[in-house]
């Protein structure tokens, strides 16, 4: 029997099985795209373009956006792609990211994947099928993509709509193969989607330190030549509409599916690559409350985001100093939003606080699918039937992770005040700085406790808080560069904290934000009391 015996049979159990979860993927990714497109397509004129391409010549707009290829003579399909096309590439990757995790190392995690290589199926062939799922769903968004973009009131060609969509379709198939890799290094599905998002944000933060060098005229634009998202973005469709880039992401979903079928067919089903370390024979004190239990099963997770956040906060506070030499050439507009030339630093800082607290809350909502996770798993069950209540259980797990929310962003603002300092001297900026990122918890609390209130009312609709994120996320980020009013700008939990040091803090946003995430969160909990398990 070959390897890839019954793949086919397999595909179409994933099929069946994702008859919801695909579609609302790909139509929520194809609905963003016509929500976007639509939007600059009308509201943008000749005038607001132009003020546009000042503003993402800027080096942070090229750190959150991409390289802006063509935007020296600015069109509306030329702004979708330079700014908003790096976001859709990462939400396609983390559809495959997902899907591949889902359908390979869950299945093995919950003792469905033995049952089905029992029968006539070939060791491969769920790997397989889960791959030709993740690629088709891909294909399928970029074409639907496509289809919207050159319905929409704007002038696009379809040669480079169709190169557009396709790169981002090419970062999907990419981290699907990295999914695949990372499927085979842990016995825990959490644990390998974790491993190939922590590729995904290096790979985003390499593409933006090189496309932020590239904008400042510095050394370091190759470093978006080592990311698949640069890749995809050096296509420059509507631009230059050059294909062979796409021959790199390609490369390596091919090498990343490669690695995965050659470490799958040398580990145990049900086992990592890595492996699991013998425990201690005796169980520390400090682990017998529920609330040490979910510190513990959280705790790698957080390790790995210290680093990730200490480190990052180092790296773009190091740009610090490279904003205050550009500030006479930053366009007025920048300017404007950033506090003026004599503020720019400011400015600046105060704005990556709001990255930052984007970036942590997806730490916030992983955190909360992970709880769900621990209840599919059957995990949840033996912890409850102890003298473990249903509302302690939630509450000790939300509670580590809003912890770690404060934690990770003041870790942040420490991270990025030194990186500061380091280069600028001043060290009147590292307390601003710190307080300023700190801050940023509220608005995570909201998503963390918003989340926690679906998982205890309606489980199946925790994917919604992923909807109310993203909405938020192009909210802080390109409200204010579409001219939208403040009713709209105030719909975004990320609005209502400040951006210090540039601004004051807006405490009654923090108290208010603080509170609501709390109250969801309590919700949440006592809505899981009275609802019965879901193993």
């Amino acid at each position: 029997m070959s390897t890839l015996t019954g793949t086919g049979q397999v595909l179409r159990f994933l099929l069946r099985r994702d008859r919801v979860r695909a579609p609302l993927w790909v139509l929520g990714m194809t609905l963003m795209t016509a929500y976007i497109v639509v939007e600059l397509g009308t509201v943008l004129d000749e005038e607001s373009l132009q003020g546009m391409a000042q503003m993402a010549s800027a080096p942070v707009t090229a750190l959150i956006g991409g390289p802006g290829y063509g935007f020296d003579d600015i069109t509306v399909p030329r702004f979708l792609a330079g700014l908003y096309g790096a976001y859709l590439m990462l939400g396609a990757a983390f559809m495959s990211m997902t899907t591949i995790t889902r359908h390979t190392r869950a299945e093995e995690l919950h003792g469905r994947a033995e049952l089905t290589l029992a029968g006539a199926i070939g060791r491969h062939a769920p790997l397989t099928a889960a791959l030709l799922l993740a690629v088709g769903m891909n294909v399928v968004t970029a074409g639907l993509m496509a289809g919207v973009i050159l319905a929409a009131p704007v002038d696009s060609g379809g040669a480079s709509t169709l190169l557009f969509t396709s790169s981002i379709a090419a970062v999907g198939i990419a981290f699907a193969g990295v999914a695949a890799t990372t499927a085979q290094l842990s016995p825990y599905s959490r644990t390998c989607t974790s491993l190939a998002g922590v590729v995904l944000a290096g790979a985003f933060l390499i593409r933006g330190l090189g496309d932020m060098s590239r904008a400042q005229g510095g050394d370091l634009a190759w470093l978006s030549w080592l990311s698949p998202l640069g890749w995809a973005q050096h296509t420059a469709p509507y631009t230059h509409d050059r294909w062979w880039p796409l021959a790199f992401p390609l490369l390596f979903a091919a090498a990343g599916v490669a690695l995965g079928y050659t470490l799958r067919a040398r580990r145990d089903l049900g086992a990592g690559v890595l492996g699991d370390r013998p425990g201690r024979a005796h169980a520390p004190a400090w682990l017998g409350s529920p609330v040490a239990l979910a510190y513990r099963l959280q705790r790698g997770s957080l390790r790995g985001w210290s680093v990730a956040m200490l480190l990052t906060g180092l790296l773009l506070g190091a740009f610090t100093d490279l904003m205050a030499d550009i500030a006479d050439t930053l366009p007025a507009e920048m300017l404007a939003v950033m506090g003026g030339g004599e503020a720019i630093v400011d400015g600046y800082l105060g704005f990556m606080s709001v990255y930052f607290g984007v970036i942590l809350s997806v730490f916030a909502i992983l955190a909360v699918q992970s709880l769900r996770a621990q209840e599919a798993g059957g995990h949840t069950e033996a912890i409850l039937a102890t003298a473990v209540g249903h509302r302690e259980w939630v509450l000790s797990w939300v509670g580590v992770a809003g912890a770690g929310v404060l934690w990770l962003s003041a870790l942040a603002g420490l991270g990025e005040g030194l990186g500061a300092v380091l280069v600028t001297g001043d060290r009147s900026l590292l307390l601003p700085t710190l307080l300023g990122h700190t801050v940023q918890f509220a608005p995570v609390w909201f998503l963390l406790g918003l989340a926690t209130a679906l998982y205890g009312l309606v489980p199946r609709a925790l994917g919604a808080v992923w909807v109310v994120f993203v909405g938020g996320t192009l909210l802080s980020f390109f409200g204010p560069i579409l001219g939208l009013s403040q009713t709209w700008l105030n719909l975004s939990p990320f609005g209502h904290v400040g951006q210090h040091p540039a601004t004051d803090v807006a405490w009654t946003g923090v108290a208010v934000l603080a509170v609501a995430g709390l109250a969801l969160a309590f919700l949440g909990a006592g809505a899981f009391r009275r609802r019965d398990l879901r193993a």
